[in-house]
């Protein structure tokens, strides 16, 4: 896994993405390819319960490869959303880079009740 060097960046996008977790397998949130030449800033993970009535355990991970690929890092590990509430993961002050060749996933404790608000900056390094 390539770390590029970032002193002479041609250019930087912002970058977000939802994701409703349907089921309990791990989901892809955020996905650098190997050899993408980009290093990812995330800026903040939020999760958000939609069941009104239950709470749901989410979990976060970084994975040494693309494509939920290789060894899970936990981030968050089963931690309680409340109904109708919403977990702060990560934000600008606990931002963190995702190399080339790496990726974020989220495993939800049950299907259909979090959805995954993910933003980060693609800083273009080739």
């Amino acid at each position: 896994m390539a770390n590029p060097n970032i002193l002479d960046v041609t250019h930087i996008y912002g970058n977000n993405s939802t994701t409703a977790l349907s089921s309990t397998s791990a989901t892809s949130i955020i996905n650098n390819a190997a050899s993408s030449g980009k290093v990812y800033r995330v800026n903040s993970i939020v999760v958000s319960n939609v069941d009104g009535t239950s709470a749901a355990d989410i979990s976060i991970n970084i994975y040494s490869q693309d494509d939920l690929g290789g060894t899970a890092y936990a981030v968050a590990s089963t931690i309680s959303v409340p109904a109708d509430a919403t977990l702060v993961v990560t934000d600008k002050t606990t931002s963190f880079y995702l190399k080339e060749d790496q990726s974020v996933g989220a495993t939800a404790g049950t299907a259909n009740d979090l959805v995954v608000t993910a933003s980060w900056e693609e800083i273009d390094a080739s």
